[in-house]
């Protein structure tokens, strides 16, 4: 792949995820209220981080931590929201930064790559919203509730990246992040059905298999909507109602 230099001009329980748990679901990921993206600012309301290590380019982290790179970045979520995952190319994100595809593979060795990066990034705004989300309420199973239902409003608002970030196929190692964003976006819920069931408000029950249960349920109630192939049939407003039915009768909320 060529490497000439590009000469384009640049044109409560409120207990967080950890940090560093993510790697960084579903605005829904940075969907809707989040979709706007930008530049990553690290720490802003994110769990994930740490050093970056995929996709680093030569020189380091002022490599890492370049304009090109950052709007890079930005164009291929763009790109994803517009066409997802599959509809992507490295051709298309070049065009959109400004930049040549050789300078695409300076900082990224491959799509798969540059994909880890965007869909981390994607998660971290997920699991921060999914944690201010749960502020919104007084009790356990009503913050599971408002967790649920602000990833459903978000996911539909920012459809494609939504479908992206839960179902669309992907490389290995872009599923890889999204299965560390499901445990840690799993994991919070368990917090919350733990709380309700010492708040009396849920029978005993095993809350990890639960939230599992719960998270894996609501990807099933969206998916439909969600899909590039999805008729009118699909009500998203339904949808969400029907998650919020769903998630109590399932935890046997009182």
């Amino acid at each position: 792949m060529s490497t000439t230099p590009d000469t384009t001009a640049a044109a409560p329980d409120t207990t967080a995820p950890s940090a560093g748990a993510s790697g960084a679901a579903p605005g829904a990921t940075g969907t809707g209220g989040a979709g706007a993206g930008g530049a990553r600012t690290s720490g802003a309301g994110a769990t994930g981080g740490g050093a970056r290590t995929s996709g680093a380019a030569p020189g380091g982290a002022a490599a890492n931590a370049s304009p090109t790179r950052e709007r890079l970045l930005l164009a291929a979520r763009e790109v994803v929201e517009a066409h997802g995952y599959g509809g992507a190319s490295v051709a298309a994100i070049a065009a959109r930064a400004g930049v040549a595809n050789g300078t695409l593979y300076r900082h990224f060795p491959s799509k798969a790559d540059l994909f880890v990066e965007v869909i981390r990034d994607v998660c971290d705004r997920e699991i921060a919203a999914a944690t201010k989300a749960a502020l919104t309420a007084d009790d356990a199973v009503g913050k599971i509730d408002a967790v649920l239902v602000n990833f459903a409003r978000r996911a539909l608002a920012n459809p494609l990246l939504a479908w992206a970030l839960i179902a669309e196929p992907v490389d290995p190692a872009v599923e890889r992040v999204r299965l560390e964003y499901r445990r840690t976006y799993t994991g919070h819920i368990a917090r919350l059905v733990r709380a309700a069931i010492r708040q009396g408000q849920a029978p005993p029950q095993d809350a990890a298999i639960a939230a599992a249960a719960l998270v894996g349920a609501g990807n099933e109630v969206l998916a439909g909507p969600l899909s590039p192939l999805a008729g009118e049939e699909h009500d998203p407003f339904a949808a969400i109602e029907t998650l919020r039915t769903l998630c109590r009768r399932a935890l046997g909320a009182a």
